[in-house]
């Protein structure tokens, strides 16, 4: 089987330059930097780039149009591309005039056949795949183009103006830090073309991801970055090293972040932290404001279904479901979410009310140490599971819950003490409607403080 010779510095970087080149070589050479395991580039060209800055001059004008109530005139047109191009959407039929009448998409049908989501005329040139297994325990490769991956930048540029706070970049200086904390995950140093030569880098805060534990607080003061990204769990690690820098602002995704928490952080960090409603997927949706989480664009179309499948009156919560045309590789045609709210206006602005997302759950190792349920996610992701739950009791007793009766529980056993550690009373049970709410499986849930 022959194998593909990795990509080039100007396959990585087609607008690296030697200010850029330089700030490589500090992430890498930096005494005190994690062992990064990855190299990425953001591979925008010079058309690339002036399609992203296109973007990001659409997005103010957009924005006023996702307010209006009414089905946006792209989503009808985007439909009927979809039901033409698209084999998943043209297999299933229907009629782009009779919208609300199509059937959702769920995430277990990007799960089957991702290729089947690409339309017959798109070229496979640029083709990204990403590997996640996301929050929800289920892994989902992801198709996706390097044009897509910097559109995040004006929409997180968006969201961070929402909270008075500007995301400059330049050459020279660390503009974005992605903290992680677990087990194990990609980290890579880079740069980023759209911002100027500024540089990102994503980063695992688990100390065996670097020489010496002191090391993570010495980097990132070095980095001294505009931001930081991640999640509750990782700004929980965050907050405990010995920063001597403070950025602009923190900016949580990924899972629900709780309100207490939240002002936590602010008063440790001196910064705003904001609040990103995001999925692989889609890309940001929303971002919280003191009305509720204000979709970021027009981009992007935001429906309320009820369990009947019916669209639910404005103020009644229900489940979301998104239409998505930014990835060219991934259409999205009225996409369920599994979270949870309610659709108001605010100032013309549509804004999701009470939003439930994916909450984060923090366990307890047979030693005491946190574990993050993403560990546990990557742990089972090799397994044919349709679906699980895990509860941890506050003696420390794990409680694992299946659809899928021809798991080993051994297998399951081992993965799980791998994790936490041995020692742990793990039960096994079969999954009940307990471990749903709305319909949605209730992955992980804790009693342990």
């Amino acid at each position: 089987m022959s194998m593909e010779a990795p990509l080039t510095e100007k396959q990585k970087f087609p607008l690296l330059t030697e200010k850029g080149r330089s700030l490589l070589k500090w992430f890498h050479e930096h005494p005190h930097a994690p062992t990064f395991n990855h190299r990425c580039g953001d591979r925008l060209g010079d058309a690339g780039l002036q399609r992203v800055k296109r973007y990001e001059a659409q997005l103010k004008d957009s924005a006023k149009q996702a307010g209006t109530g009414a089905l946006p005139p792209w989503v009808r047109a985007f439909a009927r591309s979809c039901l033409k191009e698209v084999p998943f959407f043209r297999r299933r039929g229907g009629s782009a005039e009779r919208f609300e009448e199509l059937p959702p998409v769920t995430r277990a049908d990007l799960g089957r056949e991702p290729w089947a989501f690409v339309p017959d005329s798109q070229s496979l040139d640029d083709l990204i795949v990403y590997n996640t297994s996301g929050v929800t325990g289920h892994p989902l490769a992801i198709l996706c183009h390097p044009e897509v991956s910097s559109q995040y930048i004006p929409l997180l540029r968006l969201a961070l103006r929402r909270h008075g706070v500007a995301l400059k970049g330049g050459a020279g200086r660390v503009s974005i830090i992605l903290a992680c904390y677990q087990e194990r995950t990609y980290t890579y140093a880079s740069v980023s073309s759209y911002l100027g030569q500024a540089g990102f880098a994503k980063i695992n805060l688990n100390s065996k991801d670097w020489r010496d534990p002191g090391d993570r607080a010495r980097f990132l003061d070095s980095c001294n970055p505009e931001i930081y990204t991640g999640d509750p769990i990782s700004f929980q690690e965050l907050a405990r090293l010995k920063l001597r820098t403070r950025p602009k602002a923190l900016v949580a995704t990924a899972m629900t972040l709780l309100p207490s928490f939240q002002k936590k952080l602010e008063k440790h960090f001196k910064c705003p932290v904001v609040d990103l409603y995001s999925m692989n997927e889609t890309g940001p949706i929303a971002v919280a404001t003191t009305h509720g989480h204000e979709i970021v664009a027009g981009d992007i179309h935001v429906e309320i279904l009820g369990s009947d499948g019916k669209a639910c009156p404005l103020g009644v919560r229900g489940e979301i479901v998104v239409t998505c045309a930014r990835n060219p590789f991934l259409p999205l045609l009225r996409y369920r979410t599994g979270d949870w709210a309610a659709l108001e206006f605010h100032r013309g602005a549509a804004v999701l009310k009470g939003l439930e997302g994916r909450p984060p759950v923090l366990f307890r190792s047979a030693s005491g140490g946190p574990v993050n349920n993403i560990d546990v996610s990557n742990a089972l992701r090799l397994m044919p599971i349709s679906q699980f739950s895990l509860h941890q009791e506050g003696d420390g007793q794990l409680v694992f819950r299946m659809r899928d009766g021809g798991i080993s529980h051994d297998r399951v056993r081992s993965a799980l003490e791998r994790v936490f550690g041995g020692g742990r009373v793990i039960r096994f049970e079969v999954i009940g409607e307990a471990d749903t709410r709305n319909g949605k499986t209730v992955q992980y849930t804790s009693d342990v403080a």
